[in-house]
């Protein structure tokens, strides 16, 4: 059975080594977020930080790494895929909570509003103030009425107003941008602490017409347990721990950012919309969640990197059905740098591949093919293949004017070019053998096989 909410999640976490708690005071501004950055340098635990100066315990860096990612899934590096794939293709369909819902124990609105009371970090010296991050946002299409979830960016202006940041390629901001034609204000609902792979369903790359709480409930193998929100239409989570609820006002545009952003540079400060907050809810003793962003590798690209890698995987062998694996790495943003393993069928089907990939919305900027051989997660097999299985002349070309990340600080008017680097082994020549002392990583040697 999947988690049911964050608290079984981080109780597994506390059971395995893998949750520590902090418990003298850490510093919302900046300190936090140094605390995440040394145990996301060492793949460490995730951390709760009890003594935040607010009623509220702060969690972060429960997504911080491969191995809290593949517990999240109960899956192995060798399963991974395949189970995300069965998830994706078996959808399940959201139920209505029954009873009291536990993320509406405590209910606060009109004068009782004040979103300065939680925990919320200032994560890098140049943000243009503190931030949520780790939000699921809830919208709908406002003509068809269907359901999208994402991870969107929120800067706290105040007791009752957030700004608001969605790339305009996003579902979220194609919602604000098809109310505001409409002459309509959005609603929505920022969700906060949920179990992991409602969280890590919002990542899943599918189309504008996806209802999203299927494909979580794909992801769970079981149904998202959705209650109506308290001052709007919007159905949320029933077990998640906090919901803030909100009208976007595209009328009231403020000052947003700047913010450290996935790219590892900071993205400009300029005129957004502002979100009134219409209600918060939550549950009592309710644990507050973070999620460090900025320069590679933090939480916010392994939240990204498996839905990713398995949404562009599951697009590429219906083309290509002899890829079998697929890395977009985490130093790329997750986005910009592409390495796919495969066996090519016939002279030219990596090129094509590599363009399959380059025309995904991923956008990439470099997408490597390699044979089956090459460990595609270990940079030194793969700058082997390149080394060795690579002709430059033949084997590496340019796309001019290609569609670039929306975040890309180096672009032209939001076109740059993408390189592919074919380093399979080329196709119908006899290659050399590889030269690889057999059985060792099976062979048995205590003296060192304790160190």
């Amino acid at each position: 059975m999947p988690y049911q909410d964050l608290r079984a999640f981080l109780t597994a976490l506390k059971n395995s080594g893998d949750l520590v708690d902090i418990t003298r005071p850490i510093a919302l501004k900046y300190d936090i977020a140094k605390a995440l950055a040394k145990t996301s340098s060492i793949q460490g635990p995730a951390l709760m930080f009890k003594d935040t100066g607010t009623e509220f315990p702060l969690v972060a860096g429960v997504y911080g790494n491969r191995r809290l990612a593949l517990k999240a899934f109960e899956a192995t590096e060798q399963t991974i895929h395949e189970k995300v794939l069965k998830g994706i293709n078996n959808q399940i369909a959201p139920v209505d909570f029954k009873g009291a819902p536990p993320c509406q124990e405590v209910v606060l609105t009109g004068d009782a509003i004040d979103v300065t009371k939680l925990p919320v970090p200032t994560y890098s010296p140049k943000d243009g103030g503190p931030y949520i991050t780790a939000g699921i946002v809830v919208s709908e299409n406002p003509e068809t009425g269907t359901p999208d979830i994402g991870n969107y960016r929120f800067q706290v202006h105040g007791p009752k107003e957030l700004g608001v940041f969605s790339a305009p390629n996003h579902r979220f901001g194609k919602n604000i941008a098809h109310a505001t034609a409409m002459g309509k204000q959005l609603h929505g609902a920022i969700v906060i602490g949920v179990d992991p792979l409602t969280m890590y369903s919002c990542q899943v790359q599918s189309s504008d017409a996806t209802n999203d709480w299927f494909v979580a409930g794909g992801l769970r193998g079981a149904p998202v347990e959705l209650v109506k929100a308290v001052s709007n239409d919007m159905k949320v989570p029933a077990h998640a721990e906090i919901v803030i609820e909100f009208t976007v006002d595209t009328n009231d545009q403020k000052i947003e950012g700047p913010l450290g952003e996935y790219t590892g540079y900071y993205t400009a400060a300029s005129l957004k919309p502002v979100a009134k907050i219409t209600a918060i809810t939550h549950r009592k003793s309710a644990i507050f969640q973070g999620l460090l962003t900025g320069k590679p590798i933090t939480e916010n690209h392994v939240l990204k990197q498996i839905p990713f890698e398995t949404s562009i995987l599951r697009q590429l062998q219906a083309q290509f059905p002899t890829i079998s694996d697929i890395s977009i790495n985490s130093s790329g943003g997750v986005q910009v740098y592409v390495v796919i393993a495969m066996k090519p069928r016939y002279e030219g089907e990596a090129r094509h591949a590599i363009l399959a990939a380059m025309a995904s919305n991923l956008h990439p900027k470099w997408v490597i093919t390699v044979d089956p051989d090459i460990d595609i997660r270990n940079s030194a097999e793969v700058e082997w293949a390149q080394s060795f299985r690579v002709k430059p002349s033949d084997d590496v070309f340019v796309v001019d004017r290609t569609a670039t990340a929306p975040l890309d600080p180096y672009t032209d008017g939001g076109f740059s070019s993408s390189v592919g680097i074919d380093a399979t082994k080329p196709f119908g020549v006899e290659f050399p053998e590889v030269s690889e002392v057999p059985g060792w990583r099976d062979f048995d040697l205590p003296e060192i096989d304790k160190r």
